[in-house]
């Protein structure tokens, strides 16, 4: 630990540099020390391990060409004593005229939330960041081959860089260290949760295409004193993060592009740095949930066409159908955001599949009202007839009467008889008459329910003038009703396959 702290104190102080004129006898001894504290350690435990995203050239306006001389004692006591604040509140440029160029890179580790209602987007994401400090360098052939070092985030100066879309701090602490190499280039690699704002497209819902920003700006300086900039290719962006990413939740990656853009904030330019994530939603748990549920209930609406309209339960079942549809409607409302710019096309889907089944029951309650009519019509019809109208009953009237008068002459014969004495196998012509009447009656009524068998059929078959319009219509709007489920549900599912009109 005294080591690194000594070879600490020496990168502050630019050490690297030889000059004569700032040497004596006693700093060349303080440097041997050192020097022969490091040669005595293992000289392979660092290696030089700079990631390939972290080696994309500087600007040449970032590269300086002046010579750094150092006030070498002077540093080393500032150090030593904790006066070191420039070398943490300030920007590491020998001269205030210098930019300072911030190198960034970002990766996408994982998708943890899209939370639609609330348009906000979690991301788990690593991010690079690389700077020169002008105030640090060493000859690492002094150092027994030491060309980088790891030191505490609190005592090196940070750029102030935040995401403009983050709404949430991360509550996670940032990497501890900074890893310094002996050029003056200084690395910071930090992952976090960020939750940001996003603008969700939901027109398409469920198989709407998402893309999300993630901006890197700085919080106070202009692009005079810092300025960032990143690694073009977005192609190999793309596929390196398709590698690294962990878990999706319910999107699929598609790719992620950056581009740079300059903006003016409260009277100064800065520079920002967009991050672009392109998503798509895994539609199939929401088609086998919603979809396929509101499709079957217009079904079951088409198959209640086959219920008999004289009873209610055609009614009771349309309204128990378009009830279904209602709650799947609420539970849609719950998951899209309320500041969508259009209609979501599976609004529309539910709208529209809620209308014609409305339509459907509207239809069928006229068609009961219109049977029903005629049924009223039919039995004031049947009250009105008299039993004179019917020659059948006046027949049955007239038998009724010579039985009854038969009935009679055969009682009193057979009082008289008793009286007498009669004689064995004596019938009175009156007796032979009222049997073969009898006999005739009941043939008759026989003849009279047989016809009245067939007369109760045919007006069975032969319907009243309303019940033939209501059959008319019944079928006119079923056809009407199927052309205009096809129409919808082609064009709908048109405009979700090819996109937003």
């Amino acid at each position: 630990m005294m080591i690194q702290a000594m070879f600490f104190l020496f990168i502050l102080t630019g050490g690297g540099t030889t000059n004569p004129d700032f040497h004596d006898s006693q700093d060349s001894n303080i440097v041997s020390s050192w020097t022969t504290d490091f040669s005595s350690g293992d000289s392979g435990m660092f290696e030089p391990d700079y990631p390939e995203l972290g080696m994309a050239p500087l600007p040449p306006e970032a590269i300086d060409p002046i010579q750094i001389r150092p006030e070498y004692f002077h540093r080393i006591h500032e150090t030593a004593q904790g006066n070191n604040d420039k070398y943490i509140t300030s920007r590491p440029v020998l001269d205030y005229r210098h930019l300072t160029w911030i190198f960034i890179e970002m990766r996408i580790y994982a998708i943890l939330d899209v939370r639609e209602a609330d348009q906000m987007f979690v991301s788990y994401i690593w991010v690079y960041l690389r700077w020169d400090n002008e105030h640090i360098h060493w000859d690492p052939d002094q150092f027994c081959g030491q060309d980088h070092i790891l030191i505490p985030t609190k005592n090196l100066w940070m750029p102030d860089l935040t995401i403009e879309e983050m709404t949430e701090q991360d509550k996670a602490s940032p990497s501890p260290n900074l890893n310094i190499g002996y050029h003056g280039w200084v690395e910071f690699r930090n992952d976090q949760v960020v939750v940001s704002t996003c603008k969700m497209e939901v027109y398409r819902f469920p198989f709407d295409i998402q893309s999300c920003k993630i901006s890197f700006k700085s919080i106070m300086h202009s692009d005079n004193e810092l300025r960032l900039f990143y690694h073009t290719n977005d192609s190999e962006l793309t596929e390196q993060s398709r590698q690294t990413i962990q878990t999706q939740y319910e999107w699929i990656f598609l790719n992620m592009t950056v581009h740079e853009k300059t903006v003016n904030h409260f009277g100064f330019n800065q520079t920002v740095i967009v991050y672009t994530i392109t998503m798509k939603r895994r539609s199939v748990l929401y088609i086998a949930n919603f979809l396929l549920p509101v499709l079957f209930f217009l079904c079951l609406d088409f198959a209640s066409f086959l219920l008999s309209d004289t009873g209610g339960e055609k009614v009771g079942f349309k309204i128990t159908v378009l009830l279904a549809v209602t709650v799947m409607q609420l539970i849609l409302n719950d998951i899209l955001p309320p500041s969508s710019d259009k209609i979501p096309l599976i609004a529309i889907y539910c709208i529209g599949i809620f209308t014609l089944m409305l339509l459907s029951l509207l239809e069928t309650i006229l068609v009961m009202y219109l049977i029903g009519k005629d049924q009223k019509s039919t039995d004031k019809t049947e009250d009105n007839q008299k039993l004179n109208d019917n020659p059948e009953d006046k027949l049955q009237f007239c038998f009724s009467g010579i039985k009854k008068c038969i009935h009679s002459a055969s009682a009193e014969d057979t009082a008289k008889e008793d009286q007498s004495f009669p004689k064995e196998d004596s019938s009175s012509p009156q007796t032979e008459v009222s049997l073969v009447m009898e006999k005739v009656y009941e043939e008759l009524v026989e003849i009279r329910k047989s016809k009245s068998l067939l007369s109760s059929r045919t007006e069975d078959e032969k319907s009243g003038y309303w019940t033939t319009v209501a059959e008319k219509i019944n079928k006119l709007f079923m056809i009407f009703y199927t052309i205009a489920v096809i129409v919808f549900l082609s064009v709908l599912f048109t405009v979700w396959n090819i996109g937003g009109i």
